[in-house]
């Protein structure tokens, strides 16, 4: 199951919670303050600099 970011939109707390797919968009409460007005966060998971210097978006290949 996939973890998702959250912060609540009442006291600022970020957290992290596992879902399954199908309750992604079902509401969040806050561990923190038990509002429900948490929201989710833009993950940037991964997108850190490729091994070959971030040319793994290019449109070109070296092998044509």
């Amino acid at each position: 199951m996939p973890i998702y970011e959250y912060r609540c939109g009442h006291c600022g707390h970020e957290f992290e919670e596992i879902r399954s797919s199908k309750d992604e968009d079902c509401e969040v409460v806050c561990p923190s303050c038990g509002e429900k007005k948490a929201q989710k966060k833009l993950s940037l998971f991964g997108s850190g600099p490729s091994r070959d210097g971030g040319a793994a978006c290019s449109s070109s290949s070296p092998f044509t």
